[in-house]
């Protein structure tokens, strides 16, 4: 019996990157489809590395329909696909909203046309926390009140999922996982893929690595007057390897249902909220390294503290976290390490 094909946009990335490795790993056939504006065409011969396996991967934007149908067309009996491909960075989609709003809804929109078109039945969409804004009680459920978006990315991640929503209700064949994910960090234990940021860093923690790494001069911590026991935000966080094995539950969970058309959210994360002075000290911690770090400004866009409630995925998806911030600080930091050594493309 063949194995069975899933597309996975946005593949080369950090989290699509690890999910391709687990789907492998789990007896699935990933296929990648990538533009590479946010990821390096080496990352796909270190997944090859991990996997000892070729990968089928096609270089498109998910926004050209006609590129994306090729693909469609070319591979045969898909089962469904996995939708990373998307603009990500909180602070530059308030700079630049019109990008993420083109990018992040027309990707999808052209996603859910093909595979109606040529029957996929089952979607794991990549969304986000930052659905439910600044939320008024935490930890944050699924159920929990979806509050305005403090951010155009995380108005986006609220517009996909209705627009999921909506075709599901439409009677469309179709059954779908919006995972809701915390802050992903780390990088796979091999430390041969992990977060690769192009330029200025927009997440917390390849900046304490590469300013442990001297790439960086120094760490700025935006905001430390917030109602929190340090003053800086307070986030939930979730090992990469962790949130990837997610991905191939929540996969195998919509084979099991028996319904032609549905749609579940499910909170991904270790279900605790960490400062970010916490993790930068944790870091120094775990490394025996020292950072040189400042207290700065509040950042737009930011939310002041969320963490989640994640026993929906444990009770449904049979998931659960196995690895906590210390591996994951550890691992972030091997990868840094490892990077100027490994022949990227980019």
């Amino acid at each position: 019996m063949s194995k069975q094909k899933i597309i996975v946009t946005g593949g080369a990335g950090y989290i699509g990157s690890h999910t391709v490795v687990e789907l492998i790993e789990a007896g699935y056939e990933p296929i990648i489809v990538d533009n590479y504006s946010n990821a390096d065409r080496g990352i796909i011969v270190q997944i090859e590395k991990i996997t000892g396996k070729t990968v089928q991967h096609y270089e498109l934007d998910c926004n050209d329909l006609a590129a994306f149908r090729k693909v469609f067309e070319a591979e045969k009996n898909v089962l469904g696909s996995i939708h990373f491909a998307a603009a990500k960075a909180v602070g530059e989609s308030v700079a630049n909203p019109l990008k993420y709003y083109h990018n992040n809804l027309q990707s999808l929109v052209n996603l859910l046309q093909l595979q109606l078109e040529f029957g996929l039945e089952y979607l794991v969409f990549s969304s986000s926390c930052t659905v439910y804004g600044q939320p008024e009680k935490l930890p944050v459920t699924e159920n929990s009140p979806i509050q305005k978006a403090n951010s155009p990315y995380g108005n986006t991640k609220q517009i996909c999922e209705e627009i999921i929503e909506d075709t599901v209700t439409s009677k469309a064949k179709l059954k779908a996982a919006s995972l809701r994910y915390f802050n992903p960090i780390g990088a796979h234990p091999s430390a041969m893929i992990g977060e690769l940021p192009f330029g200025v860093p927009n997440n917390l923690v390849p900046f304490i690595t590469q300013t442990a790494a001297g790439l960086r001069e120094s760490l700025t911590i935006f905001g430390h007057d917030y109602d929190t026991v340090d003053g800086t935000c307070v986030r939930d966080y979730i090992h990469v390897v962790d949130l990837a094995k997610a991905h191939v539950r929540a996969l195998d969970w919509l084979q099991s249902q028996e319904q032609n058309s549905l749609h579940e959210a499910f909170n991904l994360g270790m279900g605790k909220g960490y400062t970010v002075l916490e993790i930068v000290q944790t870091f120094e911690k775990v490394n025996d390294l020292k950072l040189n770090y400042r207290l700065g400004d509040r950042r737009p866009g930011d939310v002041v503290k969320i963490y989640g409630n994640v026993d929906k995925a444990s009770h449904i998806l049979k998931w659960q976290t196995k690895l906590g911030i210390e591996e994951a600080l550890k691992d972030a930091w091997r990868w840094e390490e490892r990077l100027k050594g490994i022949e990227l493309v980019k």
